[in-house]
């Protein structure tokens, strides 16, 4: 009879296609790591920002039904008043309506950052000589503080000292008083926030150029695309998500501007700069206000305001996205 090797029991655990032993081993964090891991990391910030941002939004809502010192809680010492404020903001609140047409300018004329950037980038984005140092230059307001801004063109703006008057003195002009003018002050600010602004839109695109694919540039030279068409057709399509960001930064710059009004006019001349944040501060935390439920119901306009432009920006990106896909 031949011989017959005798059966040795396997021992060896189960082993799952990946190689190590079988999912029913491993622990429940071993076996979810891919789905779980992400979210670790993302949990903190994500606690931060409903702390610090989604729930303050909801107070600030809640808030705005009541009249409100502050002190105390407003369960407490609220009254409640319902859609009273709001009345009040939209039944003939002199201040609030200079204030919501000056932030109308602010969105406006900010937005003009957004082109300003695109083409200091496409300048930037050329190989010349020096372009390190032009580069350093442009990107220098970026790094200033919006307190430094307001001050240095504060004395830009001085009637007799300030360069702009010495320039204007050159071409016969001179004594202009922008920041004392209640017709010009709200623009000069303006000017002063586009500085940094632009800086910081060219710098979002300095970095989506570098993204743009060669290949469809070069496919669009052969076929005679040049200039203008190059830009609108080929570039700008790949600067879709720089675009996006410029544009949600610039209209929250536009709608928080109150450290520039602060240091440069403080208000004034007349109130004549107030926007909603500036208004908001006076009404709520200002030595003539701490009327908290007021200046609650002034920040939920302006986050409707931001909202508003936001989404339709959002929504027009979606739109265009579905209709490339088709």
């Amino acid at each position: 009879m031949a011989n017959v090797a005798p059966v040795v029991p396997d021992t060896h655990p189960p082993v799952s296609p990946g190689g190590g032993p079988s999912g029913g081993n491993r622990g429940w964090y071993r076996r979810n790591e891919i789905a779980v891991t992400p979210w670790l990391f993302l949990i903190p910030g994500i606690l931060f920002f409903a702390v610090y941002v989604i729930i303050p939004i909801f107070q600030s809502f809640y808030i705005s039904f009541f009249e409100w010192d502050g002190l105390g809680t407003v369960a407490e010492n609220g009254t409640y008043v319902g859609m009273g404020n709001y009345e009040r903001l939209l039944g003939g609140d002199q201040k609030f309506n200079v204030s919501f047409w000056n932030n109308i300018r602010w969105l406006v004329l900010y937005l003009l950052a957004i082109p300003a950037g695109l083409f200091i980038a496409l300048f930037l984005n050329q190989t010349v000589t020096g372009i390190r140092l032009y580069k350093s230059l442009f990107f220098f307001p970026f790094v200033l503080s919006q307190v430094v801004v307001g001050l240095v063109f504060s004395w830009f703006y001085l009637p007799r000292e300030g360069l702009l008057n010495a320039i204007l003195g050159i071409f016969g002009g001179g004594g202009l008083n922008i920041l004392g003018d209640p017709d010009l002050a709200t623009y000069g600010i303006i000017a002063a926030g586009l500085w940094p602004q632009t800086a910081y839109c060219m710098i979002l695109y300095l970095t989506g150029l570098n993204a743009v694919d060669p290949e469809q540039v070069e496919a669009a030279r052969l076929d005679g695309a040049k200039g203008w068409k190059m830009l609108w057709y080929v570039i700008l399509p790949q600067l879709k998500p720089a675009t996006f960001i410029a544009f949600v930064v610039t209209i929250i710059g536009a709608l928080r501007s109150f450290d520039l009004i602060s240091i440069m006019t403080n208000g004034g001349p007349f109130g004549s700069t107030r926007v909603l944040s500036f208004y908001m501060f006076e009404e709520a935390l200002s030595e003539f206000g701490f009327r908290m439920g007021y200046g609650s119901a002034i920040a939920v306009v302006l986050f409707l305001l931001m909202l508003l432009f936001i989404v339709y920006f959002l929504y027009s990106m979606w739109r265009d996205e579905k209709g490339a896909s088709r």
